[in-house]
C-alpha cells in the first residue's frame, strides 16, 4: 500500500502486532473501541489511494451525492482516478509512482497530455505514453515488464504498444478492496 508490495507481508505498517513498538511495560492494552476501527480502516483506504484527507472527504461527498449505495460508489470513484488506473495497466510499481509519472505529463489521456492525478477517466478512454517519453528508460523496462502483469477486466491494454483503454466502469466485486467500506460510511455519518 505505501511502498509497492511491502504492505503484502507481515511487516505491514497496517497491520496490528503482537507487541507495539517501544519499551515493554507490563500494562494492558485497551481494547479499540469501534470508532477506532472505523478510523483504521478509513485510514486504510486513504494510504492505499495515498489521498490526504480533505481529497478524501470531497470523494466521500461525492459518492454520497450519487445514487446508489454509498460505500460502493466511493469504491468505484477511487478506482477511476488517473494515478490508479495507470497503477492498474502495470506502468507503475506502486500508485505514488503512478501519480509522479501523470504528475510529470509522461500519460496522454485521449491523445492530451494530463498532469492532474485525481482526474476521473471515463468508459471509452484511452491511456497511452507520451512520445517523447517512450524513449526514457523507464519507459523500456516497463514494456519489458508488462507481460507478466495482470490487467483488471475492466481495463484493456495492448500489451504491444502500451495503450491502455477503460472498457467499462468497475464494479465493487472486481476491485477487491483490501478494507471494509461499510466502516468508513460509518465513520464519516456521525
Amino acid at each position: 500500500m505505501l511502498k509497492g508490495s511491502r504492505c503484502l507481508g507481515p511487516k505491514c505498517a497496517m497491520e496490528k502486532r503482537a507487541k507495539p513498538p517501544g519499551q515493554q511495560f507490563s500494562r494492558r492494552r485497551r481494547r479499540v473501541s469501534d470508532r477506532g476501527f472505523q478510523l483504521r480502516e478509513k485510514q486504510k483506504a486513504r494510504y492505499t489511494y495515498g489521498l490526504l484527507e480533505r481529497q478524501f472527504r470531497r470523494f466521500f461527498a461525492q459518492a454520497e451525492k450519487q445514487p446508489g449505495i454509498t460505500g460502493e460508489n466511493l469504491l468505484v470513484l477511487l478506482e477511476k482516478r488517473l494515478d490508479n488506473v495507470v497503477y492498474r495497466f502495470g506502468f507503475a510499481d506502486s500508485r505514488s509512482q503512478a501519480r509522479q509519472l501523470v504528475r510529470h505529463g509522461h500519460i496522454l489521456l485521449n491523445g492530451r497530455k494530463t498532469d492532474i492525478p485525481s482526474c476521473l477517466v471515463k468508459e471509452g478512454d484511452v491511456i497511452s505514453w507520451r512520445e517523447s517519453s517512450t524513449k526514457t528508460g523507464y519507459y523500456a523496462e516497463v514494456a519489458k515488464g508488462i507481460g507478466a502483469k495482470s490487467v483488471p477486466s475492466w481495463l484493456g491494454l495492448d500489451k504491444e504498444n502500451l495503450v491502455g483503454r477503460v472498457v467499462s466502469v468497475p464494479t465493487p466485486d472486481e476491485i477487491g478492496a483490501q478494507f471494509e467500506v461499510k466502516n468508513i460510511v460509518e465513520y464519516y455519518s456521525r
